[in-house]
C-alpha cells in the first residue's frame, strides 16, 4: 500500500510542477514570508495496543462487503480519517496475573517502541498511556510495580520520575516522540497503591494520601516536560461517578497540580450511563478548567452480546441495540454531542482492533473472552460501520481540498487545478481556503504545504 501511495504522490508532485511554472517563485516566497493561519486540530482514533498480537496470530480483517483488507492496518485506519492512536505501557507485564495477561496485558517498552514507531511513521499523532504498574490500572486497582519495592513516597516519586524519563528517552532514540502523554491511567483514585490511594475529594484511603498521589503525579509531569516539552499532558479520569470527576478536578486545583493540558475522560454507556451524564460532565469540567482541552480517551459500545457486568441495562439505551446499527447510532449520537463543545478535541475508541476471526482458537489473542465492543466482528472479521463514522468527529479538515480526510500533495494539486479553473467534482472550497482569507489562491497552496510539512 505504501509503495502504491508513494508512486501516486510522486506523479501528483510532478503534475503540480508542470502546471505551476509561473507560481513557483511566488510559492517559495510565500513559504518563507507568510505565516500559517492557526486552525483547531481535532484528534480521532483508537487505543490499538493489541494490534501487533492480532497480526501475529493472523487475524483476518475484512471490509464490510467481505473483501480482505490488505496492507498495514494502521494505514487503513488512516485512510478512514483517523489521525491519532493511543498505546498503553506497563512497567513489567511479565509479572501481571495470568488472567490479566489473557485479557491483553503484555505491552512492555520494547513492544510499545515498535508499535509506536509504526504509528508515527504513518504520520499519525501518538498518545502514550503510562500505567505505572505491571498490570491494569483503573478505579478498582492501581498496584505499585513489583520492582518498585520502597514504600517511602519520596523514593517512589524519584523512581517514577526516572522511569518516565528513561522510557521517553528510549522512545525518542527509537524515532518516536509522543504528541500526548498520560502520566497514569484512570487516576481518579490515585496511583501506586497503597501509598498513593486516595479519594477524588482529597480524602485519604487507608494508608494512602492525596498528597502522595500528587507527589507521584507531579514527578511524572516533571519528567515529561523535561524530555518531551512539546507533548501535551493528559490527566485521565472516568465516569464511575460524575461527582468524582468534579471532585478530582477541584482537588487537583486545590493541591496546585495545574501543569497539564488536557483532561481525559473514559465513557462507556453500559458502565457510566446516558449521554446526558457525559454532557453534564463536559459542562462541569469546562467550568472548572476553561483553559484546558478535554478528550474522550476511552469509549466503546457493543455490536453484539451486551456486557454481563454492565451497570446500566440495555433497556436504558433503546436507540442503541447491541448490533452493528446500534453501535453506529451510538457513535453518531456521541459525536453529535462532542461537536457542540469547542474545547473537546479528542476521541479514541478503546480496543477497536479486537478480532479473533481466522485465529486458531487454541492460540486466541484474548483467551479470557471476546471483546464485542470492538470495530470488527470476531466471527466474520468484517469491519463495523462505526469505524467509518468516527472521522466525522474531525469536522472540517483544513487543507483537505479533495475530501479524503488526508492533507497531502493531492490537495495541493486539487487547489492548483481549482485556481486554473479545472476543479474536481469533490472539491471542498471551504477546506481549500486553508489560510481563511475567503479566497482560494496561491496563499492557500502555501498554507497546505505548511500543514503537510508540520509547520
Amino acid at each position: 500500500m505504501m509503495k502504491t501511495r508513494n508512486k501516486t504522490n510522486c506523479k501528483a508532485a510532478m503534475r503540480m510542477v508542470k502546471v505551476l511554472p509561473f507560481y513557483f517563485f511566488t510559492l517559495l516566497l510565500f513559504y518563507v514570508l507568510s505565516p500559517l493561519t492557526a486552525t483547531a486540530q481535532k484528534y480521532v482514533g483508537g487505543d490499538i495496543s493489541l494490534l501487533p498480537d492480532y497480526e501475529t496470530a493472523k487475524a483476518k480483517f475484512r471490509e464490510p462487503n467481505g473483501s480482505t483488507i490488505t496492507g498495514d492496518m494502521i494505514n487503513y485506519f488512516k485512510q478512514q480519517g483517523w489521525n491519532a492512536m493511543r498505546v498503553r505501557l506497563f512497567v513489567d507485564p511479565s509479572k501481571a496475573p495470568e488472567d490479566h495477561k489473557k485479557q491483553g496485558v503484555r505491552q512492555d517498552l520494547e513492544y510499545v517502541k515498535a508499535l509506536s514507531k509504526r504509528i508515527k511513521d504513518a504520520g499519525l499523532s501518538l498518545l502514550l498511556d503510562f500505567h505505572y504498574s505491571d498490570t491494569w490500572t483503573d478505579p478498582g486497582q492501581h498496584s505499585t510495580p513489583s520492582g518498585w519495592t520502597s514504600s517511602d513516597p519520596e523514593e517512589l516519586a524519584a523512581t517514577l520520575y526516572q522511569y518516565t524519563k528513561d522510557c521517553l528517552n528510549e522512545l525518542i532514540a527509537a524515532g518516536v516522540t509522543p504528541d500526548f502523554v498520560q502520566p497514569g491511567n484512570e487516576i481518579t483514585y490515585g496511583m501506586l497503591w497503597p501509598t498513593g490511594h486516595c479519594y477524588p475529594s482529597g480524602a485519604n484511603y487507608g494508608t494512602g494520601t492525596f498528597d502522595n498521589f500528587a507527589k507521584y503525579l507531579s514527578a511524572g509531569i516533571k519528567a515529561i516536560r523535561e524530555v518531551c516539552p512539546q507533548a501535551k499532558i493528559v490527566l485521565q479520569t472516568e465516569l464511575s461517578s460524575m461527582n468524582n470527576v468534579f471532585n478530582f478536578c477541584r482537588t487537583l486545583k486545590r493541591k496546585e497540580v495545574t501543569d497539564f493540558d488536557v483532561i481525559g475522560i473514559s465513557y462507556y454507556p453500559y458502565f457510566h450511563g446516558e449521554l446526558s451524564t457525559l454532557k453534564s460532565t463536559l459542562n462541569g469540567v469546562g467550568n472548572i478548567y476553561p483553559d484546558k482541552k478535554i478528550q474522550i480517551v476511552e469509549t466503546g459500545y457493543s455490536h453484539a452480546y451486551y456486557p454481563d457486568d454492565a451497570k446500566y441495562p440495555i433497556s436504558k439505551f433503546p436507540n442503541w441495540p447491541a448490533t452493528n446499527a446500534g453501535q453506529l447510532q451510538f457513535t453518531k449520537d456521541l459525536i453529535e454531542l462532542l461537536n457542540t463543545y469547542e474545547n473537546v478535541d479528542g476521541l479514541y475508541w478503546w480496543f477497536p482492533e479486537a478480532n479473533e476471526y481466522n485465529v486458531n482458537w487454541q492460540n486466541a489473542v484474548t483467551p479470557s473472552g471476546w471483546y464485542n465492543a470492538s470495530l470488527f466482528d470476531n466471527q466474520t472479521g468484517k469491519a463495523m460501520q462505526a469505524l467509518y463514522e468516527l472521522k466525522t468527529f474531525r469536522g472540517l479538515v483544513v487543507g483537505d481540498a479533495n475530501n479524503d480526510y488526508l492533507v497531502d500533495v493531492a490537495d495541493v494539486v486539487a487547489i492548483v487545478n481549482y485556481i486554473l479553473e479545472k476543479p474536481a467534482e469533490n472539491f471542498n472550497q471551504q477546506a481549500a481556503d486553508a489560510n481563511g482569507d475567503g479566497t482560494i489562491d496561491v496563499g492557500d497552496v502555501v498554507s497546505v504545504v505548511n500543514i503537510i510539512l508540520g509547520n
